[in-house]
């Protein structure tokens, strides 16, 4: 070995040293970046060379050099937001994204929002994949980018009405006039309910009551004759009706409906159905609505019906199930986020953004749901933070800087002694 091969053994110490600076260096820079994985520098020492010594032949080394930068894929503290669009994969796993070029990537940046068309996509506006929602609450088979902006609940028909009332057993005997049915000979005691079409419209119904004879009362649900055929006609209209019983004791012992289908302008055709209690005739107990001698009252009143539903708010459960709540009080599945899991993630190619490709090396993805076939749980609320430990860095930093200071005292040494060796002629 000569003094000539000396010095490049100094300089291959400083190169690699360099190198690791580099690497130990956008560990730091990134140490705020959400979902940054760390890397590290590898070092290899160089072929060494056959040396033919008094003792026999024997090798010396040539130096080192970076034999790769290695990815640490370890799992990152978590930041909590508070807020339902960032999230964390606590687990194997990345997020899926599309660009607007078809070009698909790989994240852990769950730093996500609505774009202007309803899509959920990344900081960087590419779109996130996962499993579009059915209309029976169902999942699609296939990924497409998630469209939960915009959606809205479809409304639901009132089908059943649930109504609880005292009807005061001293009122007056009366019969029913739908031409003036407010009048005092018509009814003794009103109520109202609000039901749905089939269109998502809502319709107010007066409920009037009238005793017919002592513990008998008939029940008329009225419309105005304009929600039926679409005018401005305000007539009342008898859209369902029918009887009451009650007992000496003020409990219902029966009720009837006479009437229920209706028709609501432009909306298909539905049936009313009131309840008002457990009637002693049908086996019930007599609960729900009473005629004691008190004065008329409405304690009870729904229906299962609902109007269309803008969509207010969304939450993201660890299976990446994302639900939507309405105006409409509903809550209903968007689409489930999906999740990609490779065999070697470490073998990832960075293409900047915080974001990755697959390569031969890391194989191709095995896509699913979050939770399933060793995908982690998707955290709402929350971000990864990077898995960079700065005491680590600086240790690092600090011996990289040595060997680097220390391969350059091999460059100056070898100089001194080649001087030497000039120096032997003069």
């Amino acid at each position: 070995m000569s003094i000539f091969s000396t010095l490049y053994i100094g300089m291959s110490g400083m190169r690699t040293h360099e190198s690791a600076i580099g690497v130990i260096g956008n560990n730091i820079a990134n140490v705020n970046t959400i979902g940054y994985k760390g890397s590290r520098a590898v070092f290899a020492d160089l072929l060494s060379a056959n040396v033919l010594g008094s003792a026999g032949a024997s090798q010396a080394g040539q130096g080192a050099a970076l034999a790769t930068v290695q990815r640490i894929v370890t799992q990152g503290a978590f930041l909590g937001t508070n807020i339902a669009t960032d999230l964390a994969i606590s687990g194997d796993g990345y997020f899926i994204a599309d660009d607007a070029n078809g070009g698909r990537f790989y994240t852990r940046n769950g730093q996500l929002q609505m774009d202007n068309e309803g899509y959920l996509t990344t900081v960087d506006n590419m779109r996130l994949q996962g499993y579009a929602a059915n209309a029976d609450g169902t999942f699609a088979t296939g990924i497409s980018a998630l469209h939960v902006g915009d959606a809205t609940a479809p409304p639901s028909p009132t089908g059943s009405i649930a109504l609880v009332v005292n009807l005061d057993r001293d009122d007056a005997l009366t019969t029913f006039d739908v031409t003036d049915p407010a009048a005092a000979a018509s009814s003794s005691h009103t109520g109202q309910v609000t039901v749905y079409d089939s269109l998502g419209a809502a319709h107010v119904l007066d409920v009037y009551y009238s005793q017919t004879s002592p513990g008998e009362w008939t029940w008329n649900a009225v419309a105005p004759q304009g929600d039926l055929d679409g005018t401005t006609d305000t007539t009342p209209t008898v859209v369902a009706s029918g009887t009451l019983s009650f007992d000496a004791e003020g409990k219902l012992t029966a009720e009837t409906q006479a009437q229920s289908n209706v028709t609501f302008s432009g909306a298909n055709p539905q049936d009313l159905l009131f309840d008002f209690g457990e009637e002693t005739a049908n086996g019930g107990d007599g609960s729900g609505s009473s005629s004691y001698a008190a004065a008329s009252s409405n304690s009870f009143v729904d229906q299962d019906g609902f109007g269309v539903g803008n969509l207010q708010f969304v939450e993201i459960g660890t299976d990446g199930v994302i639900t939507g709540t309405f105006s409409n009080g509903q809550d209903r599945p968007l689409g489930q986020m999906a999740l990609a899991r490779f065999g070697s993630s470490y073998a990832l190619n960075a293409v900047g953004g915080n974001k990755f490709t697959e390569t031969l090396t890391s194989g191709e993805p095995a896509i699913g749901t979050a939770g399933n076939g060793g995908r982690g749980d998707i955290l709402s609320g929350a971000l990864e933070q990077s898995n960079v430990d700065l005491t680590n860095e600086f240790t690092e930093l600090i011996l990289a800087q040595r060997g680097f200071q220390a391969s350059s005292r091999i460059i100056t040494t070898a100089d001194e002694m080649l001087v030497e060796v000039v120096n032997l002629k003069r």
